[in-house]
């Protein structure tokens, strides 16, 4: 998405209108999610995806024909049917749903592009708030908009003063981690919220090899890396040259020198108990959603308690991951730096870490549709 605001906010400035499609909500599979978009050009050009295959080319047509055509935002519900998936290739059977956005004038999508983009470069989280449908007879249009800063100031309006507050505090709910959410308010409006932050930053305390392990994997799933190491040969840009930023100090005095922000995840993995619970200490006071410690259960008795004999507040200690990642038997730093990824993984988007493996009722119900299919075929 982030290519999307640039390009938008450069268009805006140079006067040149545009139209963006966003998925904002989905049924069952389909080949993206809520959030995806694409911008299309006057010329026809887009940046972005919502996908590929035939769900992309329809919607693109839409939205240029909508350049072409003038008019106002649009929803649009797409069925993706076993047979248009097949022809694309994909084994989906979804529903899509869009909003098809146009920005005629500079001033349509201006303010919007500009400060979420600045938002992705770390400048303050926002959001935005779009109305997708509206109930009859509600004096409101689909492509209205509330713009929420983190500050809790907005511009713009959905409509009503009680719909406006909702969003705003479901805008600034979503802005820790940058998420979306479609909601429908109590009167039957339905609007589709997005929040914009930085992209997620993994800060690294320690540079051992588990810390090795784990920064190329983050690296290839959008994290921007911090490392901190006191010892200068394992803050180093060759031993780490996934990181953005390395800071060869103890971690409470690195962390205050780092940009830590609600969508920053802190992993404590120094080289022993005492630097652990020093680093842990200075860590949990930070405003990062997400610590974890790497270590034995016994380790984590012990360094809890000097939190709490320290007066960090409780519900803070409960939020700290340790032992931290998901029980998957792992052993070497490889293993636990995918056990670790996976649970970071979980909290930010939203997870349960349950298998996903076919339940048996589904499998037993293939059994009985496939034997049955037999059966008749013999009679």
């Amino acid at each position: 998405m982030q290519e999307v605001f640039h390009e938008a906010a450069k268009l805006s400035s140079k006067g040149d209108p545009f139209v963006v499609a966003t998925v904002v909500r989905t049924k069952g599979s389909t080949p993206q999610k809520p959030g995806a978009k694409l911008l299309v050009r006057k010329d026809g050009s887009g940046v972005g995806t919502l996908g590929g295959g035939c769900v992309e080319g329809d919607i693109w047509f839409a939205a240029k024909q909508l350049m072409r055509q003038g008019g106002a935002a649009l929803e649009r519900e797409y069925e993706l049917n076993e047979e248009l998936a097949a022809e694309d290739g994909l084994v989906c059977g979804g529903t899509m749903y869009f909003l098809i956005d146009p920005a005629y004038s500079p001033d349509d999508y201006r303010m919007y592009a500009t400060e979420i983009r600045d938002a992705y470069e770390g400048n303050g989280a926002v959001a935005l708030a779009s109305i997708v449908k509206s109930p009859n007879g509600a004096n409101r249009t689909t492509g209205e908009k509330l713009f929420v800063r983190e500050n809790g100031s907005t511009n713009g309006t959905l409509g009503s003063d009680s719909i406006d507050e909702e969003a705003t505090n479901k805008a600034l709910e979503l802005m820790a981690h940058g998420n979306s959410e479609y909601v429908r308010a109590k009167d039957g409006t339905e609007y589709f919220v997005e929040a914009y932050t930085t992209p997620p930053q993994m800060i690294l305390c320690g540079g051992g090899h588990v810390s090795k392990a784990i920064a190329p994997l983050a690296k290839s799933l959008g994290f921007r890396i911090f490392i901190t190491d006191d010892r200068e040969e394992f803050a180093d840009a060759v031993r780490f040259p996934e990181a953005d930023m390395i800071v060869a100090k103890t971690p409470e005095n690195a962390l205050s020198q780092l940009p830590i922000n609600a969508n920053s995840f802190i992993i404590i993995a120094t080289r022993g108990h005492r630097y652990d619970n020093v680093a842990l200490e200075a860590a949990a006071m930070t405003s990062a959603r997400y610590v974890g410690l790497l270590g034995s259960k016994r380790k984590t008795i012990l360094i809890y308690e000097d939190l709490v004999s320290n007066g960090i507040p409780i519900p803070r200690v409960r939020e700290i991951r340790s032992p931290i990642g998901l029980d998957i038997n792992a052993r070497t730093p490889a293993e636990i730096a995918i056990s670790i990824m996976a649970e970071i993984l979980m909290f930010r988007l939203g997870g349960t870490g349950a298998p996903m493996k076919l339940e048996d009722w589904r499998l037993t119900r293939i059994i009985e549709k496939v034997q049955g299919q037999k059966t008749a075929a013999v009679r």
